[in-house]
């Protein structure tokens, strides 16, 4: 089985259920997504229900082609709809997948829904797909998504500069991070056991410093 067909998988914990994006869930998403504030350092931005329709219809044709595994995230506490979050840019030949287009609704937010999202994709990517890489990026003023990613244990690589257009115009630099599968064994017990992960360098890449 590909990875775009094995990455649609349904995962859980005791405290979130992912699952595979389906058209019944178009409303459930609708009532948690129309929020300017959850949009604001994403490619596209969703301020009324033609954007949202555009949205929705992007996530259902991009998991059909397998572009992306697009997952909605259930909070098992309330039973409610509280996101979504996508595996995507699935390179299966050398081993490297991209966990991204990440977001959640106001009243799911700084509850470890991220953290435990996140946990289970990483899990399954790993375990389960045999990825040997895991790679994530941001905006660079998206400080939130970038303390959230070190605190997973992501290390960031750097910044490439003018990455792409943003809703306005502006030109977004973007920052990546990864996971590599030697440190996942680390990784996951201190994910399933503290509140943050212990902060790592990569161990491969030259880092450069200029005297002043």
């Amino acid at each position: 089985m590909t990875w775009s067909r094995n990455a649609a998988a349904v995962l859980e914990n005791e405290y979130v259920l992912l699952r595979p994006v389906a058209e019944a869930d178009r409303e459930a998403v609708r009532a948690v997504a129309m929020d300017p504030d959850i949009w604001r350092y994403f490619v596209s931005a969703v301020d009324d229900d033609v954007d949202y329709a555009a949205f929705f219809d992007a996530c259902l044709a991009d998991h059909a082609a397998g572009r992306r595994a697009v997952h909605v995230i259930l909070d098992k506490a309330s039973g409610r709809i509280a996101g979504s979050m996508s595996f995507g840019n699935m390179a299966e030949a050398d081993k490297r997948l991209e966990i991204g287009w990440s977001w959640l609704g106001r009243d799911f937010r700084g509850k470890g829904i991220n953290r435990w999202a996140k946990y289970l994709l990483l899990r399954h990517a790993f375990d389960v797909l045999g990825a040997e890489r895991v790679e994530f990026k941001t905006d660079v003023l998206n400080v939130q998504a970038r303390r959230g990613l070190r605190n997973i244990g992501a290390v960031e690589e750097g910044t490439l500069r003018s990455y792409n257009f943003m809703p306005g115009g502006r030109r977004r630099d973007a920052v990546f991070y990864s996971l590599l599968r030697a440190e996942w064994p680390r990784v996951e017990r201190e994910l399933a056991t503290k509140p943050k992960v212990a902060p790592q360098e990569p161990q491969d890449v030259a880092v450069l410093s200029a005297a002043g």
